[in-house]
This record gives structure tokens, sequence and C-alpha cells, in this order.
């Protein structure tokens, strides 16, 4: 594993590319510290509306992510496969965090079908339910999953 990284912080800015030439610098930066055979990297600051900035990172060297049992990630990536999934965690990264502000937020059914969502995403450890009734995305997961949403938008 190369790098593991979390903090919070109250004030972030992302680094400014100064020219064309500066665009690639996370890869630059990559390829000067990945093991031999490569590596994979992702990284963000996020601002996020009732929590302040979220910075994380996380890398990983391509040999040893070749060599994990990539199944072993399933249920996470079909916890994601449902659209009123990925709203619940959109609303409860903008503050909506009962059941109740969920229902009145979404138009996603009743107060049991959004249960359903939240067992469902509670169990793939994208949110957390760090008191009865409230439910959060945790920090370790907020830049991940931006990063998921990041590449399967980015056009090919």
């Amino acid at each position: 594993m190369l790098t593991l990284q979390g903090q919070k912080s109250k004030e972030a800015s992302p680094p400014e590319i100064a020219s064309e030439e500066d665009a690639l610098w996370a890869l630059e930066g990559l390829l000067v510290r990945s093991p031999e055979g490569g590596a994979v990297l992702y990284a963000g600051a996020v601002e996020l509306p009732t929590r302040g900035v979220v910075q994380w990172q996380y890398g990983i060297g391509a040999k040893e992510l070749f060599e994990q049992d990539w199944s072993e990630q399933a249920d996470a990536l079909a916890a994601l496969g449902h659209p009123v999934r990925l709203q619940i965690l959109q609303a409860v990264l903008y503050g909506e965090t009962t059941v109740t502000q969920l229902v009145e937020k979404l138009d996603a059914g009743t107060g049991g079908q959004i249960y359903h969502h939240l067992k469902e995403l509670i169990s793939s450890r994208w949110l957390a339910s760090p008191k009865r009734g409230a439910y959060e995305v945790p920090h370790g997961r907020i830049v991940p999953l931006m990063a998921i949403l990041t590449a399967v938008g980015t056009p090919i």
C-alpha cells in the first residue's frame, strides 16, 4: 500500500494549475512515488454544506490491487447501483440526516422503503448511524464515493 490518509480540515484549497504543463501534476507525482508495476491513487478535498472540508487520499500498488479478490467489493458496489440509494447519499451529504427529512426531500416512497435502502447502505458501510435515527456518510467514504461518481461519469 502506498499511503492511506484521512483528515478533516476547516480550510483547504485545491492546488492551482499554473499552466497546461502542470495539468498532470498528480499523475507525475504518482509516477515518481509508485512501486514497480505502477499504482492507483485517488485523493480529494471536498467542502460539504454541513461538515466543512473533508480531505482524503488513498493509494495502492497495482500489483497488490491485481492480487486482491475483486468479488469482495461486489456488495459495496451493488449498494450504489440503485438510484434511490444515490439520492439518499447525496441528501445526507447535504444535511438531510433523518428518515423523516429523507422522505420529505426525496420522492422515493415511504419511510419503510427508505429504511430498506438505509439498511443496504449501512451494511455496505456507505452510511453510518452515529446516534439513533440520524445518518451520516462516514468521513472515510466521502471522497471514495465522489471518486467512483467521477470515474463513472468521465467520458471515455
